[in-house]
């Protein structure tokens, strides 16, 4: 997904980068409802439906209901899939380093939401307050050296006995990454060959317009990413292993590239989404162990815990 494309030198200019790129680019509406970050998503209807159902997987392992759902991380709640987990919630806590991110989640959930600017590394709540903590897509954003506090800090603002559910990353270390990286270079490769000859050879009606608009109008820079950093499954085991109720589940085993580059309607996509999201059902722990997007799933601690050395991911 995003990537950082210069060195940078403290967590400070990293937290600021983020803020930055948020405010002013990744949340920045391109069409309604649809912002730029949405970019590194595939929201093309062969995919809806498996994409649909992996946002789903979440509200599994969160509370169905209670006072308050912490957020962390919240963005502007972009999918309606979102809306769901704090549902059976009376108030919905956004937490965001983004001041745009938290405007546009107010405009989604009003009422039902207390907005927050602060860190996901140092929750600005007393210990044990909230009765689920979801964070999507978010603790990959923070310096290598505060994952760990973050994870920490979920569990610390949980009450015993909630539950939390991280949607995280392992970027190219992922193996289902690693193996398919070849083949979907060679799939983007083919279909760039193709529409270069459907445009010179056969070129269709919208795409010559297309084309003579862009050029009149001037090509739109490309927009760079912000800061990432994504540990592996061996990490994981290695410094969470303390946390209570500490367990790796599936959230999606493929990456937006491999969607694009195999999963077309006149391919039979939907069928074949379908069945791989069943082999996720399946086998979830090793699905998230060797796939692109893990659920890291742990709970509140309470006085009968076990030894952190008795815990594995």
């Amino acid at each position: 997904m995003i990537q950082v494309h210069e060195p940078v030198t403290t967590d400070v200019e990293i937290k600021q980068r983020v803020r930055e790129f948020y405010d002013s680019v990744g949340w920045t509406q391109v069409a309604e409802g649809v912002y730029q970050n949405a970019r590194y998503e595939d929201l093309r209807p062969v995919s809806r439906e498996y994409i649909h159902r992996c946002h789903q997987r979440v509200g599994r392992h969160l509370p169905a209901a209670g006072r308050l759902l912490l957020d962390a991380g919240s963005g502007p709640i972009q999918y309606p899939e979102y809306l769901e987990y704090s549902r059976g919630y009376r108030r919905r806590v956004c937490l965001d380093i983004s001041h745009l991110a938290l405007s546009e989640a107010r405009q989604r959930i009003g009422e039902h939401g207390l907005f927050v600017v602060g860190d996901i590394a140092d929750l600005p709540f007393r210990p044990g307050v909230f009765d689920g903590v979801v964070s999507l897509h978010a603790v990959h954003h923070l310096p290598a050296e505060e994952h760990r506090r973050g994870f920490s800090e979920f569990v610390r603002v949980l009450l015993p006995g909630g539950r939390g559910v991280v949607v995280y990353s392992w970027g190219k270390r992922a193996l289902l990454t690693r193996l398919t990286a070849p083949l979907i270079d060679l799939a983007f490769s083919l279909q760039h060959q193709y529409r270069r000859w459907r445009q010179h050879g056969h070129p269709p009606a919208e795409n010559v317009a297309r084309l003579k608009s862009a050029q009149a109008a001037g090509s739109a820079p490309e927009v760079s990413g912000t800061f990432t950093h994504k540990f592996d499954y061996a990490w994981v085991r290695a410094n969470l292993s303390s946390l209570p109720g500490l367990e790796v589940r599936v959230w999606r085993s493929v990456s937006t590239a491999f969607l694009r580059a195999f999963i077309h309607q006149q391919f039979l996509g939907r069928l074949w989404l379908h069945i791989l999201f069943q082999m996720e059902e399946l086998a979830p722990r090793a699905f998230g162990r060797w796939g692109q997007y893990p659920m890291i799933l742990f709970r509140g601690s309470s006085l009968n815990e076990a030894p952190a050395g008795e815990r594995q991911a």
